[in-house]
């Protein structure tokens, strides 16, 4: 198969990513969209990995990976405890955590 379609389809999954992280209020759906952007970035890495027969993007994908882990553990337990302040995972309340 040809790298462009890994290309493409590695962009087409970006922009999806980065669009619904702009525009949605939901935490959840944000912190979705931010491991749609991190899994484009590894299926392009993994592509050009095959196409220049280097393992070391391997490497970073693994790295790229145990860092999404760590930031949906993280994220998630931000997301818990705002919902057991304010009742809601909606970004736009975050300002009543200031008082």
């Amino acid at each position: 198969m040809p790298i462009q379609y890994y290309i493409f389809l590695s962009i087409a999954l970006f922009c999806i990513g980065i669009m619904g992280t702009l525009m949605r209020r939901n935490a959840i759906i944000i912190f979705m969209c931010i491991e749609l952007m991190l899994n484009a970035v590894n299926l392009l890495l993994v592509a050009f990995s095959k196409m220049f027969n280097d393992p070391s993007s391997q490497i970073f994908v693994f790295f790229i990976m145990v860092v999404a882990a760590a930031e949906v553990a993280v994220g998630l337990a931000i997301i818990v405890m705002m919902y057991r302040k304010v009742h809601s995972v909606d970004i736009n309340i975050l300002n009543r955590l200031k008082h």
